[in-house]
């Protein structure tokens, strides 16, 4: 059973190694965890519900408190404050579970018709706000595409292959496999987010220096829209105008709800394996990862952790005495105090992979990198989707713990990069809080990089004070982001929270284009509303 106030499967704990309980302690103080709601005191809070279907929609939509409460938010830390406090503010009025594209376009008949605003609801792992209802004064439906979820076809000749939209990673990944193919497509959320979410919000999956981001992955499909049904052609590239899929990718459901999502699919790999490499400063290990990508070596991923973040991990690894001799190894080879780890990936044939290894690890010499074999990869491999139930440990400690991520050119990442923590890390002080801020380097391009960072404080004495903290480092340093030549979001998309930092962006014509986009297909703003743009 999924939980309802929080990330993943309740019934599995990722638990906090006491060596890295004493580790926050030391830099942030002890926390003193805030009491949870319970889910009856919240489904007692729900409001009787604006909408009745009507008979040829009944059996789809489903009024009940719970199933309203368990769509009212994602995974933001803004939404954990609303579902642990029990404090939501605004629930979905009902849930539709539809299982056809057809019953897709009867509900959007339907919502045109009541006026409902109608949110598209996919793995409900948003973290920046795409699926939290507003008090608009207009009845919500939410519509989760979750049966929507079986591999409709298989071309393998032409490698495509199409699902319907609500088919979540794992389900993804086990229906290809079974007929040798792979789509490669990891974000951290893949064990809940949908192949429909993915291209609303343009994902970028862990391994995307072989596989590609969603963009690259995304060969067509279909949308229902309130103007009609629009097919997307699986044409491998054309000249004929715009692409029309570019439209769609990152339209968060304004322009309409994707009922099926084609994808560029791979056979599965011969060969894969990580490995992870220490370098003894940040500049040595920042420049090996510029030449790995910028030198196109055949790595399926790349992952670079500052100086901060290789020292939380191996802090959080939970085994002292073999962490103790890595360091002192490590050390004695030239990485100490300031050292900083990288993971990578290759995937391919086994000859491909032998030279792919080969030149990595040359050039991770050449910038005294310390070669460590596969054994902390496959740690790494073995919980990779697990990370997010760190969450739950930390909350339960008195700790609350958010990320920001932004993408930028080589030449400002360090600039970007120490603009951010600085600002995590001071942004509590005049309240004598101390802020732990760590960050690495997650996608890799010729061009630049996306910078993923992570930071925990201590919960205050009352829900309005932790959230006021969170709005604070949040807000200030989003401004931050996009004053200084990083993009709102590299990989998580803009939903509701990102919106107001979209124009810095787009610019006041690019922000014109998109509206006129949207009020194209929604001319009344019933699909989403204020999510990506206002």
């Amino acid at each position: 059973m999924r939980r309802w106030n929080g990330w993943g499967d309740e019934g599995f704990n990722l638990a906090m190694p006491e060596q890295g309980q004493d580790f926050l302690a030391a830099r942030i103080g002890n926390g003193r965890p805030l009491a949870d709601a319970t889910l009856e005191s919240v489904c007692a809070k729900v409001p009787e519900s604006r909408l009745n279907p009507p008979g040829e929609l009944e059996a789809l939509i489903d009024t009940s408190p719970e199933a309203r409460v368990r769509h009212a938010r994602g995974q933001s830390l803004g939404d954990w404050l609303a579902m642990r406090s029990g404090e939501f503010g605004v629930f979905p009025d009902a849930v539709a579970f539809p299982t056809t594209s057809d019953e897709v376009r009867t509900l959007l008949h339907w919502a045109t018709e009541q006026s409902i605003h109608l949110i598209p609801y996919g793995g409900g792992t948003s973290v920046a706000g795409h699926i939290n209802p507003l008090d608009k004064g207009k009845p919500v439906l939410t519509v989760d595409m979750g049966k929507m979820n079986r591999l409709l076809d298989l071309d393998p000749e032409s490698q495509i292959a199409t699902f319907g939209a609500g088919t979540p990673g794992p389900l993804v990944e086990s229906q290809l496999r079974a007929h040798g193919y792979t789509l490669g497509h990891f974000p951290q959320s893949f064990e809940l987010s949908t192949v429909g979410g993915w291209v609303a919000s343009r994902s970028s999956g862990q391994q995307s220096l072989r596989y590609g981001r969603i963009e690259q992955l995304f060969a067509g499909g279909r949308v229902e829209t309130l103007q009609g049904t629009l097919n997307l052609p699986t044409i491998p590239a054309s000249s004929a105008g715009p692409d029309i899929r570019e439209m769609i990718l990152g339209s968060e459901g304004r322009i309409g709800l994707i009922t099926e999502v084609k994808v560029r699919v791979t056979p599965l790999p011969e060969h894969e394996s990580f490995h992870v490499v220490f370098f003894p400063d940040w500049e040595s290990a920042r420049t090996a990862s510029r030449l790995l990508v910028q030198n196109r070596t055949q790595l399926s991923m790349l992952r670079l952790s500052n100086a901060m973040e290789t020292e939380t991990q191996l802090a959080l690894a939970g085994h002292p005495r073999l962490t103790g001799m890595l360091e002192s190894f490590l050390s004695l080879r030239g990485a100490g105090t300031g050292k900083c780890m990288m993971t990578f990936g290759i995937t391919g044939t086994r000859r491909q992979t032998r030279n792919a290894l080969k030149e990595a690890r040359s050039i991770c010499k050449a910038q005294n990198g310390v070669y460590t074999g596969t054994r902390l990869g496959d740690k790494w491999a073995a919980k990779r989707f697990t990370m997010p139930y760190l969450r739950e440990a930390l909350w339960q400690m008195g700790y609350a713990v958010d990320t920001l991520e932004t993408a930028t050119d080589w030449d400002n990442v360090d600039n970007l990069l120490g603009l951010i923590e600085n600002n995590l890390r001071d942004g509590l002080t005049d309240q004598q809080e101390n802020t732990h801020v760590f960050t690495h380097l997650s996608h890799f391009y010729s061009q630049g990089c996306s910078i993923y960072t992570t930071y925990v404080f201590r919960v205050g004495d009352s829900y309005e004070e932790t959230l006021a903290r969170w709005q604070k480092l949040k807000t200030s340093t989003s401004e931050l982001i996009v004053n200084n030549r990083g993009t709102i979001s590299h990989q998580h998309g803009v939903g509701k929270d990102h919106a107001p930092y979209l124009p810095m962006e787009k610019g006041e014509l690019g922000m014109l284009a998109i509206r006129s986009l949207c009020h194209t297909f929604d001319p009344d703003a019933i699909l989403n509303p204020e999510t990506l743009v206002k």
